[in-house]
């Protein structure tokens, strides 16, 4: 073999894994299903294609692809406030009741009409409070500093979450990856080289452990309100740290969207944590728009003891977050129905 036949871009290396193992589909899930996190609004869809407009082009045709997969509801979590929280509550909630449930957020431009602005959106028919990673690396206070979840000016924002029994939703810091030099030692060095605009390493923003403390300092002081924490509570590089905090705090649950790429490389850890506490586990997607394929990928996550699969549905894009594969958690079948659907019909009040 000479030398130049090995010559080629690491972006270009397409290996194929020689090891045969089963590949089961699961289309399915074993219980009805709650997506508990998703994005059907226009919020951000900017992410997804140019030009904007609704995540969701077609909601009949959402209708039927959740009808075909057995999900009960999706939880829509672009309501945002005002004209354009009603335009989702249109669109979604009130033309189908029972399948939509929307999240409110709040302004953070306007500081003193935050719990204002909750009541509003209560009133209205939001069904919890979304709270974006925003608040921590770019929401800043008059003087320019940042606000962090624990800010002694959000204590009432986040107890009048209780007090109107909203769960709130939150997103608290991003990968730990993107907190680290983007170098040749950080493990999701392709996906920054490919999103340069997510590196925080060096940018100013608070060390990624200042900002779990932020995210437990606030879940401790509010024990009247729940919340969920997004992506295995925003830490999925470390589920003992996520076991902790929700052995410790009975307010806090977790949904898992776009993290089974992390707990698919420590399946054993994932499983314990999935098992031990299965009344506080949320099943989520956060695929953007939602699709078949992404489903299936998450079901036969949960369901089967699939060894060594990729966790993206795109072939165009393998690898998104980290050039490694997955395998499932093969949960007991006791377990599924409160992860799929019970506890978030418990939180939400479904």
């Amino acid at each position: 073999m000479s030398d130049s036949s090995v010559d080629i871009p690491l972006a270009d290396y397409r290996p194929r894994a020689a090891v045969k193992l089963p590949a089961t589909r699961v289309e399915r899930p074993a219980a009805r299903a709650i997506d508990a996190h998703n994005h059907l609004g226009r919020w951000l869809t900017h992410w997804v294609r140019p030009g904007g407009g609704w995540m969701a082009e077609d909601v009949g045709a959402l209708l039927a692809l959740m009808d075909g997969l057995d999900i009960e509801a999706i939880v829509n979590l672009d309501g945002r406030w005002g004209a354009e929280l009603e335009a989702n509550l249109e669109r979604y909630d009130g033309a189908h009741p029972g399948r939509f449930l929307t999240f409110c957020h709040v302004d953070w431009g306007e500081p003193e009409r935050l719990v204002e602005s909750l009541e509003a959106s209560h009133a209205a028919g939001a069904r919890g409070l979304k709270v974006w990673k925003d608040l921590g690396l770019s929401v800043r206070d008059g003087s320019g500093a940042l606000i962090l979840p624990d800010d002694p000016r959000l204590e009432p924002l986040w107890a009048a979450a209780g007090e109107l029994a909203l769960p709130v939703l939150i997103h608290t810091a991003d990968p730990i990856a993107f907190f680290q030099p983007a170098d040749a030692t950080n493990e999701r060095l392709e996906e920054l080289a490919v999103h340069p605009e997510w590196a925080l390493h060096g940018t100013g923003v608070p060390p990624f452990e200042r900002l779990l403390e932020a995210f437990e300092a606030m879940v401790a002081a509010h024990p009247g309100t729940t919340f969920i924490g997004a992506h295995v509570c925003c830490c999925a590089e470390d589920l003992a740290w996520v076991g902790r905090m929700l052995a410790t705090y009975p307010n806090l649950h977790m949904d898992f969207s776009q993290r089974i790429a992390e707990l698919g490389r420590q399946p054993r850890a994932a499983r314990r944590l999935f098992v031990e506490h299965a009344d506080r586990i949320l099943f989520g997607t956060d695929e953007l728009p939602p699709s078949r394929a992404a489903y299936e990928t998450y079901f036969r996550f949960l369901e089967t003891a699939d060894e060594h699969f990729p966790y993206w549905v795109d072939p165009e894009r393998p690898w998104p977050q980290g050039r490694w594969q997955i395998s499932a958690l093969d949960l007991p079948a006791e377990v599924l129905p409160a992860i799929y659907r019970g506890n978030a019909a418990r939180v939400l009040s479904v």
